[in-house]
């Protein structure tokens, strides 16, 4: 199986075989800054399942407890495709919203809990 994660405008993509390793929701601050959303999500795939295209700006930070990540964001339409974290290396993160797709298989696992919107419950995702 082939998904594809494409930014809003179409001119930067990944394309991703199989099935994520790992499927989670961020609640950090930063992560909400940067989606201007409540959460962060992301698909981990195997850096050699992707296949990217098209030309992207990177962005680097890091994390609240850790080494961070570089993020890949379309510098046309600004929107993150995908990112390096350099917690897990070998793999790439997928934004689950540029996959577009509502069937995407669900978050396992949610991280920094303390700073989660309150009303926000993800449904079968575990703290860690």
């Amino acid at each position: 199986m082939t998904r594809k994660a494409r930014c809003s405008c179409g001119s930067l993509s990944a394309a991703c075989e199989g099935e994520p390793e790992r499927v989670s929701v961020c609640h950090c601050l930063a992560c909400q800054r940067r989606t201007g959303s409540a959460f962060g999500s992301a698909a981990f795939f195997r850096r050699e399942a992707v296949t990217v295209s098209g030309e992207s700006r990177t962005w680097a930070r890091r994390g609240e407890d850790g080494p961070g990540a570089v993020f890949h964001h379309c510098p046309t339409c600004g929107s993150t495709v995908f990112w390096e974290p350099l917690f897990r290396p070998g793999f790439l993160a997928v934004a689950v919203g540029a996959f577009a797709d509502p069937t995407f298989p669900p978050p396992s696992k949610q991280v920094y809990g303390e700073t989660r919107h309150p009303w926000l419950v993800v449904s079968g995702a575990k703290d860690e």
